[in-house]
């Protein structure tokens, strides 16, 4: 979890690569997300969601070799 800057203040400087490292893991993941909203892949799907599981698998993972 990112550490929160406190009100009016600033975070310390070992606070601050610890939250760039979390936003960089976090980054595929949420692109991921919006793709798959984007292609409304589960919207329109008409099959079991538990077949889509490796749909969603791939798109994270491709969207995380980007």
């Amino acid at each position: 979890m990112p550490t929160r800057r406190p009100p009016r203040g600033d975070l310390s400087v070992g606070q601050k690569p610890i939250n760039r490292a979390h936003a960089r893991l976090r980054y595929p993941v949420e692109r991921g997300v919006a793709t798959l909203k984007r292609w409304r892949i589960f919207r329109h799907a008409r099959c079991s969601p538990n077949r889509l599981t490796p749909a969603a698998k791939a798109i994270l993972t491709l969207e995380k070799q980007r």
